[in-house]
C-alpha cells in the first residue's frame, strides 16, 4: 500500500518578516513564468533558437474570514506602508490537525492590496478579507 495522502481540506499559515499573520483558507497565484527570447541564426532557416530570459513570479493572493488575525494583518500593514521594504516570508500549508503538508520560502515580499470584508446585514456570507503580496521567488522550505 502506498502512502499517498491527498489534502483534502487545507489552510495556509503566512508569516512575514518574522510577524506571524495567521491562517488563510485559500492560497492561489503560486507560480513562475520564464520569458523566452527568439533567435533566428543566419545561414539556419530549419528551425529558431528559443532561449529562457528573465523569471516572473506572478503575485500570491491569500483570503480567510475575518478573525482577531484579522488585527495582525492591519499592524502588519501599518508598519509596512510607512516605509516599504522587501521582507522574506514563509507560507505553510497544513493540514486540519496542523500536520504541514509543504512549506514554501518566499523572497522580498511586498504587500500589493488588501481587501477588506464588506458588511452588509442583507447578505448572510461571511466577512472575508484578501490579501496580496508580490515577490521575488519561491521554493520549497
Amino acid at each position: 500500500m502506498t502512502d499517498n495522502i491527498f489534502a483534502t481540506s487545507v489552510f495556509f499559515k503566512l508569516a512575514i518578516g518574522g510577524n506571524d499573520l495567521g491562517a488563510f483558507h485559500t492560497c492561489s497565484g503560486m507560480g513562475a513564468e520564464v520569458e523566452m527570447e527568439s533567435y533566428a541564426e543566419g545561414g539556419n532557416n530549419g528551425f529558431t533558437w528559443h532561449l529562457p530570459g528573465r523569471v516572473t513570479w506572478s503575485n500570491i493572493t491569500l483570503s480567510r474570514p475575518v478573525t482577531a488575525d484579522t488585527a495582525k494583518i492591519a499592524r502588519w500593514l501599518d508598519e509596512t506602508l510607512k516605509r516599504v521594504t522587501p521582507k522574506d516570508g514563509e507560507i505553510v500549508a497544513l493540514k486540519p490537525d496542523l500536520t504541514r503538508i509543504i512549506s514554501w520560502q518566499v523572497s522580498g515580499i511586498v504587500p500589493v492590496r488588501w481587501q477588506g470584508p464588506s458588511f452588509d446585514p442583507a447578505n448572510s456570507e461571511a466577512a472575508v478579507e484578501t490579501l496580496e503580496i508580490a515577490h521575488q521567488g519561491l521554493r520549497p522550505s
